[in-house]
């Protein structure tokens, strides 16, 4: 199994594929990546050999920002944005959409399950108390 940046690629997969499953690559990364390592991209991760499986995984080390670091740079990104008070960084903090999609109805992604209007209960009062046995 070809471990590359933390994760177990899928060996059924084709390489290009394959590749997006390590988080900050998607197709065009992994098609440039291949290309650089001088690997095809419709073969199977179980049939490349270990000196391709180093090509690739040097390459993405030296040339693209993955997995840890690229997690690390856009929690710091939006930190930053709080921490200047910009309405987008308070958007974030309020847990709203930040790209300008309406609120009125939908963003139930970010909002979270709805919360609604308070519902009252039937006061117990109202129920007629129990009957003691043997009374």
């Amino acid at each position: 199994m070809a471990r590359i940046a933390g994760v177990d690629l899928p060996r059924e997969k084709r390489g290009e594929v394959a590749l997006t499953y390590i988080y900050g690559v998607g197709r065009p990364t992994a098609n440039r990546v291949l290309r650089d390592a001088r690997v095809d991209p419709n073969k199977r991760v179980s049939t490349w050999s270990d000196d391709e499986t180093g090509r690739v995984r040097e390459i993405l080390e030296r040339d693209v920002r993955v997995e840890g670091d690229l997690r690390r740079e856009i929690s710091m990104n939006v930190k930053r944005l709080m921490d200047v008070g910009t309405y987008r960084g308070m958007r974030h903090r309020r847990g709203l959409p930040v790209r300008g999609q309406r609120t009125h109805t939908n963003a139930r992604t970010r909002k979270g399950p709805r919360r609604g209007v308070m519902v009252k209960k039937k006061s117990t009062a109202a129920a007629p108390a129990p009957k003691k046995a043997g009374a």
